[in-house]
């Protein structure tokens, strides 16, 4: 094989494998490199005890926190990356967030681009990756927003008894966008059938709306595109000047392995994409490839994230809870009393006893907590997120040391607003009780602010802007000091908003790719890139 392809993508996540659906059709030779290893198809993918207490498919990685003290990362290396574990939650930032706000914690920058500039890349990408939703529910809509391709996942009894309580306390909750290959009409046909098994699982029937399924295996029959798994990537190397990314090497069994592309992209996430950027320091970067603005691995930010468990006295009867959210506190109290942003609620997956002790066992080892007991607990549960935007610092960067030792320094902050909407929520609660659907009698709530370790949402690390002396990137995600170097991840965000990444990972990475196609001078034949939704 060749080792000189156009374009090399660092990463099969949401942004690579985007970048690399839409770049396909143009003909030009395209490398995957990813480090993970195809995904298995197994009884195990809906196992709570292999997932949650074994952590089969999670790393081993230990990164350290800034007080030196290890921790393993909940983060996971396989072809379509993270995608194939999340809780498919699909929203679009909102007008707002791309511009500047002020909060309690300081202040959220404007982003480069508008959401003019993302409207009809989110609008692709929704198609493409099966969004369930209802527009005109949710109060931060811009308003002109087409509808959905496909209508909003149908609550459970319980779940909608929950909406009609918060209604009556003037909210106005709305059906969560889900990615998730569901055809209501058919139930017996449809790939989805709405298991316990959703979020943090890989999905046995391949019924998520995630990279390995709708952007990665679409291409693995292209002649045009290479997908090496296995090879995880140790540095960039440049010309002489600097100018130029050279080679990609990376590690794989066999030992190191060295690739060339014309273009050369990052989508590895945003700590291991910073990790790979100063990891690739030399004499013409010497604090770092793209590293003049001393902003590589800084302003990391991964939300303040609550998870609420309200434990009832009564079984309740919901099996696929995560199809409601709340974002009337998004930026501040609508009845008066605190003018800034709050963030957004949203209802967590089916916790299953055993997905409970797996995600107490950092304070309480799985021996200790029976499984009657765990099991008993989670028939009795309804979990829900709190998220609120984390702020960029400087000083919240990720380090790398020679050794390849990987240091996370971070501090939360912009806590107020966050622990305003904790009690809030808390708060609404009271009172709630339905004999019919019983998820609230006689309850009571525990939460606890999600810890460094939970590196889901993690952003921000090489974030883009017209400045160079204040960014890494460019506004079209170019290393403004490389002529060859994109970045495609989460990395290039400016700020965190409250609502989950991947939407946008995957509508910028659709824009980075339209960028391309016109700088390669390429064309695609027939309709737009990225093609129709699958299933």
């Amino acid at each position: 094989m060749a080792n000189h392809f156009d374009i090399v993508i660092i990463g099969s996540g949401a942004g690579g494998a985007t970048l690399a659906q839409r770049l396909a059709p143009t003909g030009k030779s395209i490398l995957i490199l990813e480090r993970g290893d195809h995904l298995p198809r197994e009884a195990e993918n809906w196992s709570p005890k292999a997932v949650f207490i074994q952590r089969r498919y999670r790393t081993q990685d230990r990164w350290f926190d800034k007080h030196g003290h290890p921790f393993t990362p909940n983060t996971h290396y396989w072809v379509g990356g993270n995608t194939s574990f999340y809780g498919a939650a699909l929203m679009r930032m909102r007008a707002r967030d791309f511009t500047e706000v002020r909060h309690a914690g300081g202040i959220s920058p404007a982003w480069p681009i508008s959401l003019t500039d993302l409207a009809p890349y989110y609008t692709e990408a929704e198609r493409l990756w099966q969004v369930h939703g209802t527009r005109g529910e949710d109060p931060t809509e811009n308003g002109d927003e087409p509808p959905y391709f496909y209508p909003a996942v149908q609550h459970d009894a319980g779940v909608a008894a929950l909406k009609g309580h918060w209604e009556t306390q003037g909210w106005r909750p709305f059906s969560l966008p889900l990615g998730v290959k569901l055809d209501q009409a058919r139930p017996v046909t449809s790939t989805c059938i709405k298991c316990k098994t959703c979020g943090g699982y890989p999905c046995l029937l391949r019924a998520k709306s995630d990279a390995r399924t709708l952007a990665v295996e679409p291409l693995l029959d292209m002649p045009n595109v290479t997908l090496l798994p296995g090879r995880k990537v140790l540095r960039l190397e440049t010309d002489g000047p600097g100018k130029s990314v050279t080679d990609v090497v990376c590690q794989t069994e066999h030992g190191e392995e060295r690739w060339r592309g014309d273009i050369v992209v990052l989508a590895a996430g945003a700590a291991n994409t910073a990790v790979i950027l100063l990891a690739s320091a030399n004499a013409a970067h010497p604090n770092g490839l793209a590293n003049r603005s001393d902003q590589v691995g800084r302003n990391y930010m991964f939300h303040n994230s609550s998870a609420m468990v309200s434990v009832t006295a009564a079984r309740q009867s919901v099996t696929f809870p995560k199809t409601l959210a709340v974002n009337d506190f998004y930026y501040g109290d609508p009845k008066g009393g605190y003018d800034l942003p709050m963030g957004h609620i949203q209802l967590l997956e089916y916790m299953s006893g055993q997905t409970l002790e797996g995600q107490v066992e950092d304070w309480l080892p799985p021996a200790l907590v029976p499984d009657p007991l765990a099991g008993a607990a989670a028939e009795r549960m309804l979990s829900m997120l709190v998220i609120s935007e984390d702020l960029p610092s400087p000083d919240n960067r990720v380090r790398v040391d020679g050794n390849g030792k990987i240091s996370l320094d971070y501090t939360f902050s912009n806590l107020e607003g966050h622990d305003r909407l904790v009690k809030i929520l808390r708060q609404s609660l009271d009172g709630f009780v339905d004999h019919a659907h019983p998820i609230s009698q006689h309850h009571f709530q525990v939460d606890s602010l999600l810890p460094l370790y939970g590196t889901a949402h993690q952003c921000g690390t090489t974030r883009f802007g017209a400045d160079p002396a204040s960014s890494v990137l460019d506004r079209d995600c170019k290393a403004h000091e490389l002529d060859n170097l994109y970045v495609v991840d989460t990395s290039f965000f400016v700020s965190s908003n409250a609502v989950n990444p991947t939407l946008t990972t995957v509508a910028n990475a659709m824009r980075v790719g339209d960028h391309l196609i016109a700088r390669l001078g390429a064309s695609i034949p027939g309709p737009a890139a990225g093609g129709a939704p699958a299933g």
